[in-house]
């Protein structure tokens, strides 16, 4: 007979109750006799109610929660990403990664596959890897996260909330920045890479989202694009979803900006410092008109002190470990602005 920890007896216990809850809301009689018949017994109810009680409240959000979906499902993977085909078949063509934890809309289930859609992405996922139903609504619960996005272009964000203070970077229209507060003066709290900043609040919209799929970028031999810089790309996107660690060089462990370039390049036989403002005079200054996939992106405060760095993938995206709340992720190359690219992949 498997024997478990009360603490584990517990969330087993409120668990199932929340997950049946979301199936048949129960009443409060009944989720009592529920949890006496399971946990066995009145002592066990007071030891565990408040608990029970947290369980119950996120299973009744869920109940009523969507986010935009009609079906939602999470992926479930230990870590990195869930593989997205074009058919259900594990010899399909890769369309696209649903990153751990990330959110999609089940259209429908064929067998051991699942079609789903999420953000531009559509295909087929293994359902062995994916959250459905009252599971996936209650996960959701627990990572939805606010993000305030620009609705306009060249987006001011300022070191403090007031228009003189000093300008830290721009950011595009429908860029999305990690929200951190509102202030009652008009003024957003977000985080970009890990530092906190401000924006004007008329200029962006504040909403509830989940993480969805990357598309694939498409590199293709022969257009310019050196064998090595295709290889290198597609090796720094196995890591999209493992963590930022500051003074991290893991690619699966964590590493912070510099130390995710690093290792990268250091597969190839490429040395680099571990800190961006070094790695940015260690290769060819470039114009941004000449980024090929390899490529290094640097950012930077208002003064121009560069403090972040991201490695260009193509089709204008780069792949960065962004900040403790993100990890590795894709973005828009122009996410932020760019204040120097450099070359140090020479073919």
């Amino acid at each position: 007979m498997i024997k478990h920890t009360r603490e584990k007896q517990v969330k087993i216990v409120a668990t199932g109750l929340a997950l049946c809850m979301l199936a048949a809301p129960l009443s409060a009689s009944a989720a009592e006799s529920s949890v006496l018949m399971a946990s066995g017994g009145v002592a066990s109810v007071l030891e565990t109610e408040r608990t029970l009680e947290e369980y119950i409240q996120i299973a009744q959000d869920a109940q009523g929660a969507s986010w935009g979906y009609t079906n939602i499902g999470v992926a479930n993977v230990e870590s990195g990403n869930l593989n997205v085909r074009a058919v259900s078949s594990t010899d399909g063509k890769l369309v696209g990664k649903l990153p751990k934890d990330a959110a999609c809309e089940v259209v429908e289930t064929v067998d051991d596959w699942a079609h789903i859609k999420s953000g531009e992405v559509e295909g087929y996922v293994s359902k062995e890897f994916l959250l459905t139903g009252p599971e996936a609504r209650i996960r959701a619960m627990e990572l939805v996260h606010t993000v305030a996005t620009a609705n306009t272009d060249g987006l001011n964000v300022r070191q403090e909330p007031n228009t003189t203070s000093e300008i830290v970077t721009q950011v595009g229209q429908g860029e999305e920045m990690e929200y951190v507060e509102t202030g009652s003066d008009g003024w957003v709290k977000i985080s970009i890479d890990g530092e906190d900043a401000y924006v004007s609040q008329d200029y962006v919209t504040v909403e509830e989202k989940l993480d969805t799929a990357i598309t694939m970028t498409e590199l293709l031999y022969g257009q310019g694009v050196s064998d090595v810089r295709v290889d290198l790309v597609e090796y720094a996107k196995q890591f999209i979803g493992n963590p930022y660690v500051w003074g991290g060089t893991s690619l699966t462990k964590g590493a912070d900006c510099s130390g995710f370039v690093l290792s990268v390049f250091k597969k190839y036989g490429i040395t680099l410092s571990h800190s961006s403002r070094a790695q940015a005079n260690e290769g060819t200054k470039i114009s941004a008109s000449e980024l090929k996939p390899g490529d290094l992106v640097f950012y930077g405060n208002g003064k121009g002190n560069i403090n972040h760095v991201a490695i260009y993938i193509g089709g204008g995206q780069v792949i960065h470990a962004s900040s403790p709340k993100t990890g590795i992720k894709i973005s828009s190359y122009k996410y932020r602005t760019p204040v120097k690219c450099v070359r140090v992949i020479h073919d």
